[in-house]
């Protein structure tokens, strides 16, 4: 048997499939303590070998925590496979069994699917301190546009001496563009600049307690080209424990890096995969751009694809495939050198 489960705030919806993918049960249970005893009941009373959970690190984290617990194989199912295999079957419409048996079946047929992450510990403290800097990051850059559109009504033609908003000496501009300026809209600009002074500062702050962080996990990916403080904070935080992945091409497929077969007659051709954690596949894409503006053994295998008659695109896909292996073995190497040694043997007399 297999189970899959749709996470909501409130609510868990859970099916259970035989192997054949037929329903066996589906269930609405609370998304809470008594509803974690229930569910882990209902796994252990069908014999359930494998759990699928989609928003396992949002809605589902505390239920697929408490299986892992109970004993049982819990797995990540991302939600546009989900998606996918709910539009497999048309005219059943979208609800939230129907979503937890589209879990259940994907979490049958799909055997590398990646074990749960545990949200604790260092790649947790990365995470939220990563996710954090990209909502200031956001919020800077609603703010810039705001300011861009208030200075043109209050300011017009102020373009051609302040064309960005992207340093403290822009902003400290602005601010002086509107000394005196009472206005209604002027006042609010200024809040605006304001607030994205303080953004500045919180980043700079931000950078700092991320790259220690990144010092205390002892890793060495810091040191392939093209791996900054924030591109390994965040493979680490989305990765956690490489063991979840038992082989460089389960990491490939996992990342979104590893292409589909899209191959029909005598044509041969593989095309983009857009499942996996775009979290990081992104990172692989900042390592593979910044690889190929230098000279670098990135750039060299990019060349030569080109050479080979591939796209760009393509060119660019072949060279982050390469790259989720260099960052598995990294990863790998850095799991092995912090493994504890083994105890010499005592000398025998």
């Amino acid at each position: 048997m297999f189970a899959g489960i749709d996470s909501h705030k409130d609510t868990l919806a859970v099916a259970v499939i035989d192997a054949a993918g037929r329903t066996v049960t589906v269930r609405q249970i609370v998304n809470e303590a008594d509803g974690f005893t229930v569910l882990a009941d209902l796994v252990t009373a069908h014999e359930v070998v494998r759990v699928g959970i989609e928003g396992s690190t949002n809605f589902g984290w505390a239920a697929a925590m408490h299986l892992v617990a109970a004993g049982a194989t819990v797995v990540e199912v991302p939600p546009l496979m989900t998606s996918r295999e709910r539009q497999s079957r048309p005219g059943q419409g979208k609800t939230d069994p129907v979503d937890a048996v589209a879990i259940a079946r994907i979490t049958a047929r799909e055997t590398f699917l990646p074990p749960v992450r545990p949200m604790d510990g260092l790649p947790a403290e990365l995470r939220v301190l990563m996710d954090y800097r990209e909502q200031l990051i956001d919020e800077r850059t609603a703010l810039a546009n705001r300011i861009h559109a208030d200075l043109g009504w209050l300011r017009p033609g102020y373009q051609r001496a302040l064309p960005k908003l992207t340093q403290p000496a822009h902003l400290r501009a602005a601010l002086a563009l509107l000394a005196g300026d009472e206005s209604v809209r002027a006042s609010v600009t200024r809040r605006r600049l304001q607030r994205m002074i303080a953004i500045n500062a919180e980043l700079a702050g931000l950078r700092t307690q991320i790259a220690e962080l990144v010092q205390q996990s002892g890793t060495t990916l810091t040191g392939i080209y093209g791996v900054g403080v924030f591109v390994a904070a965040r493979i680490l935080a989305e990765v956690v424990d490489v063991r979840r992945y038992p082989s460089r091409h389960t990491f490939a497929a996992a990342n979104g890096s590893a292409p589909i077969p899209a191959s029909s007659g005598r044509t041969t051709r593989h095309r983009l995969n857009r499942g996996g954690n775009r979290q990081l596949n992104r990172a692989l894409y900042t390592i593979a751009i910044t690889e190929i503006r230098a000279e670098t053994e990135g750039r060299a295998y990019y060349q030569r694809k080109r050479a080979e008659g591939k796209t760009s695109r393509e060119a660019l896909r072949c060279l982050k495939r390469r790259l989720s292996d260099v960052v598995y073995r990294t990863l790998r190497a850095d799991q092995a050198a912090a493994a504890p040694q083994p105890a010499p043997l005592a000398a025998v007399a």
